[in-house]
């Protein structure tokens, strides 16, 4: 039985710039594989829920989009999502790669107003001598107080229980806010196109991941098996055919992969046909935006 008076939960939102280990940092503070990961810029496009569970706590962290300058209309709806999270957020994660000396200044302009309390989380110090991640520390002590400045490697799960704690500590008195089993607040076709995506961007190059999209017209979940349908969407001919490859068979790869870890996520048996279309201009498009999630109608 939750004690009201003791209990505490709250939103804690993780924002940087693309490619600063946002979603490794996720998984390792949820324990799940919630968000997909790859070594490209700009994989996460939505904002994504995983909700962490304890005798007297409730996290709802926030994966959100890399900060950038938005080019067109699917990464301004990219940034929408991150703003509406800080806005929603009792605790900002502000994710820095240790490893790059380039200017936050971007991220910021964001937390510019903010009155929300950040932790500033000095990620991939496994990369730095432990005398360069102290001198990295001091420099950013200057801006932010040391106590809310944390080295850790999200990727080897190095120093996660002091982050961990940390976050406990900013939390409000508060009762949850999703039932306690909950993991997640997006759906399992959700999960299912995002597992389709990351394997695009795994075994792509050049402009097809950021072209592409995945939609699921199917998803039937039986007593032994779940039948999953899949459009991958691209904005020109050309691409589709890189995406098919010769007979077939790159399609064919991306296709065995993401069956192989859905059925690890889903724990059951899939059956999983994937089809691509071309639709031309699909990111600068609002009506396909809304239709993919990206805009609120």
């Amino acid at each position: 039985m939750i004690d009201n008076a003791t209990f505490k939960a709250g939103f804690v939102t993780i924002i940087g710039k693309p490619n600063v280990g946002k979603s490794t940092l996720m998984n390792q503070l949820v324990k799940e594989k919630i968000s997909i990961i790859t070594y490209k810029a700009q994989t996460t496009r939505h904002r994504i829920m995983g909700i962490l569970n304890g005798d007297d706590f409730q996290i709802v962290y926030s994966d959100t989009p890399g900060i950038m300058e938005p080019k067109y209309e699917l990464q301004k709806s990219m940034m929408t999502f991150v703003k509406t999270a800080l806005e929603d957020a009792d605790l900002i994660l502000w994710v820095v790669d240790i490893t790059d000396k380039e200017e936050q200044q971007l991220v910021a302009q964001y937390l510019k107003h903010t009155q929300t309390p950040i932790l500033v989380v000095l990620n991939k110090t496994d990369l730095l001598k432990i005398n360069e991640v102290e001198t990295q520390m001091n420099e950013i002590a200057t801006v932010f107080p040391k106590q809310n400045i944390v080295p850790v490697s999200a990727l080897n799960g190095v120093n996660m229980d002091t982050l961990m704690d940390k976050i406990k500590d900013f939390l409000p008195l508060h009762p949850p806010y999703f039932p306690q089993d909950e993991l997640t607040d997006r759906s399992e076709r959700f999960f299912a196109s995002e597992i389709i995506r990351e394997k695009i961007f795994l075994n792509y190059a050049d402009e097809i991941p950021y072209a592409s999209e995945v939609k699921i017209t199917e998803f039937k979940e039986k007593e032994d098996i779940i039948v999953i349908r899949a459009e991958i969407l691209v904005e020109r001919d050309s691409q589709k055919g890189i995406i098919i490859g010769k007979n077939g068979k790159a399609l064919k790869k991306i296709g065995t992969e993401a069956r192989m870890d859905m059925e690890a996520f889903f724990g059951k048996k899939v059956f999983l046909e994937q089809f691509v279309k071309v639709v031309a201009e699909w990111r600068r498009d609002r009506k396909y935006l809304e239709r993919f999630g990206y805009i609120n109608k």
